[in-house]
């Protein structure tokens, strides 16, 4: 069974902490991204999320989200599903859309990426 708690480092060298799984699903943790749309230093940023959970066997699937709120206006949205293989690596595969504050209703074409 695949257990998302844990620490989780991407292939951008992007660092995920879940430290608190609940029961029910319920999760939260901070982000560390080695990659900013400024450029700038990369800061701790929160986490919240949820699991789909499948009972004893089975690779649930999961969505979070990310406010990048000390060094950005931005949020990304992340889902995602956890998988094992035959030596027992865990591996979570995502796919994520990043919300960027805009000025206007005008630049809402170039806003989510």
């Amino acid at each position: 069974q695949c257990q998302l708690n844990g620490l989780w480092r991407n292939d951008q060298g992007s660092l995920m902490e879940i430290s608190v799984l609940r029961d029910n699903g319920d999760f939260q943790g901070q982000y560390l991204t080695r990659v900013t749309l400024s450029g700038g230093c990369a800061q701790i940023s929160p986490l919240k999320g949820a699991q789909q959970q499948l009972g004893e066997e089975g690779w649930p699937t999961f969505a979070f989200t990310v406010r990048w709120d000390k060094f950005s206006n931005a949020t990304t949205a992340f889902v995602g599903q956890c998988f094992v293989d035959a030596g027992g690596k865990e591996t979570l595969t995502t796919m994520w859309l990043l919300r960027e504050a805009v000025g206007s209703l005008e630049e809402d074409w170039k806003a989510t990426r």
